[in-house]
């Protein structure tokens, strides 16, 4: 998994499907055991990964809290004024993250700096226990420094996310660097023409 957080594996499992759409590959609750058992090291003590098979309740919840990371991440990237933060997410986020024995809590006023809080809970299921492992890598991303190496992936078609590693990084992977200067390429041509 190289330097990528947990929180952005998260959204980045849906992505551009190479034929000019979306592919998602959490589709099935075959796709989510698969994702689990392949990100063993970074959900760390929060289950055991390798052993771990998902049910279709699982897999809805994992994908409500995607949307709702991938919701925060684009307000995060945003140029401009600050607006309001989607207080859905938000909510979805930090329930979530309250599955955990200790959970971090991101709190985030309108138009102010996000915040990360500690906020202590009981045991809990396996499911719960994923989410809040999942919640808990975004809300400290979202909630540290790190969040402002977050980017949205400006290639053409692309619906991902990534942390940005170096000053000349600006893309989530050179197949959407070669993508988009294919894209500019075309329309110089077409310009000329």
């Amino acid at each position: 998994m190289s330097a990528q957080r947990l929180a952005v594996a998260l959204v980045v499992t849906r992505h551009h499907d190479g034929k000019g759409g979306v592919a998602d590959d959490l589709e099935t609750t075959g796709g989510l055991t698969a994702w689990v058992r392949e990100h063993t090291g970074p959900l760390g003590d929060a289950l055991d990964a390798r052993a771990f098979t998902a049910d279709p309740e699982t897999l809805a919840a994992v994908r409500e809290l995607r949307g709702a990371v991938r919701t925060l991440f684009a307000h995060a990237v945003r140029t401009g004024p600050p607006g309001p933060v989607d207080t859905g997410a938000l909510d979805r986020l930090n329930a979530a993250a309250r599955a955990a024995p200790r959970a971090p809590r991101l709190e985030w006023p309108d138009g102010g700096a996000p915040a990360v809080r500690t906020v202590r809970t009981d045991a809990a299921p396996e499911r719960d226990r994923l989410l809040a492992a999942l919640a808990g890598d975004a809300i400290a991303l979202l909630g540290g420094e790190e969040r402002t190496r977050l980017r949205a992936c400006p290639a053409p078609r692309c619906v991902r996310y990534f942390i940005k590693e170096h000053p000349r990084q600006e893309w989530c992977k050179p197949s959407c660097g070669n993508r988009a200067r294919v894209a500019r390429h075309h329309r110089r041509h077409r310009a000329a023409e």
